[in-house]
């Protein structure tokens, strides 16, 4: 059998990994500013982390959600007071992709709706209603079209202000990324952000917050919604939960009930999953990291705004998008295989840094040298 062949992949094998760096199979040593797409928020292999799931492997693995599993409380407990979410609740799921899906039918199930609003160059994940409300029509399969969404230009306050005006009161619920991921590292406003609260509160419509990309402390706030002063009634989370571990949740305002067998899961909250997320919570709280987010990030843009032939720095702490004219769509490729350090993009020209979020201003100036090397050729 072969491998179903979904991804472009580079000629690489990374056999090891620490901190924010990882050796390939010939010993190779490359600067990862990547964290495997936002999922490395600790660090590779950090020490407190490896034998917090060792010790949980050694008790137990896995046993069904049919049982008390209190690691899912102390998890919830830790998330609430980190997050500043105390009076949400937790339900805990395997993806980014399944928090969002979960998170939209909470919305639905809570005001009998259907229609969600969904933004312009928005990705939301992959299965059937997350994709529905991504903007990407490659990647949505017939089965997944559906009628219950709208598409509104992303930071445009008027079109969705006219939008409520007029259907308002079918509105289920408008779900946005405080920052675009997939999309460019493009940050919603602060308006924007909280005329949806407004408009939500008016209309009784839930405002989903995915926060799969942006959240979990990535830009010096837990959630980067958190930078506009409003709070969502839902917020989704997966990626850097867990730091390679699949774990995601989905935290729900207390305005929303729950009710026996609405949100399910197999593989949701398992003890390994559980020791993952909490010893994350415990290294973001620890080590400050937060605020090293929002110290670094904020190095690096002031560094990046002093170098020539950059069309627009976007993103807050250590989410960053450095979009280059057409001439420089080379560089990222050279970053990789010239210099050895690993990024991320968005099409067409945009290098993504999403590394882990304990980096020092060390490699970011080793990646600061390499970017100005490759933008003065």
């Amino acid at each position: 059998m072969k491998l179903f062949d979904v991804y472009p992949l580079n000629d690489i094998v990374i056999e090891r990994a620490e901190g924010s760096y990882v050796w390939d199979d010939k010993g190779q040593k490359y600067l990862d500013l990547y964290g495997g797409h936002a999922v490395i928020s600790i660090g590779h292999t950090h020490p407190h982390y490896v034998k917090r799931l060792e010790d949980q492997l050694h008790k137990v693995g896995f046993y069904s959600n049919s049982i008390k599993i209190p690691l899912q409380v102390q998890l919830a407990e830790k998330l609430g007071t980190i997050s500043g979410k105390e009076d949400y609740q937790l339900f805990l799921c395997n993806s980014g992709a399944e928090a969002n899906e979960n998170a939209l039918k909470a919305a639905s199930f809570y005001n009998g709706r259907k229609k969600i609003i969904a933004f312009t160059k928005a990705f939301h994940g992959r299965t059937s209603l997350a994709v529905a409300v991504t903007d990407n029509p490659n990647i949505v399969a017939p089965v997944n079209q559906t009628d219950n969404v709208v598409f509104l230009p992303f930071n445009d306050e008027a079109a969705l202000q006219a939008y409520f005006d007029t259907n308002g009161n079918e509105v289920c619920a408008v779900i946005i990324e405080g920052i675009q991921g997939v999309g460019g590292i493009r940050v919603a406003s602060d308006s924007f952000l909280q005329l949806i609260r407004s408009l939500c509160d008016q209309y009784n419509s839930i405002f989903i917050a995915d926060s799969v990309q942006c959240g979990y402390g990535r830009t010096g706030k837990f959630y980067s919604h958190d930078h506009s002063g409003v709070n969502a009634d839902i917020y989704t989370m997966a990626k850097g939960m867990g730091n390679g571990f699949p774990v995601a949740g989905v935290s729900i305002s207390p305005k929303i009930p729950a009710k026996h067998f609405m949100l399910g899961t197999t593989f949701g909250g398992n003890h390994l999953a559980c020791a993952a997320a909490l010893a994350v919570l415990e290294i973001i709280e620890q080590d400050n990291l937060m605020a090293n987010a929002a110290t670094v990030g904020n190095y690096l843009v002031e560094e990046l705004k002093k170098l020539p032939n950059i069309k627009e720095i976007r993103g807050k702490g250590l989410m960053i998008g450095i979009e280059l004219p057409e001439e420089l769509k080379d560089v990222k490729k050279n970053l990789l295989f010239k210099h050895k350090i690993f990024t991320g993009e968005a099409k067409p020209n945009v290098i993504r840094l999403l590394p882990a979020l304990n980096i020092t201003k060390v490699e970011a100036d080793i990646f600061l040298k390499a970017l100005k090397e490759e933008l003065k050729a």
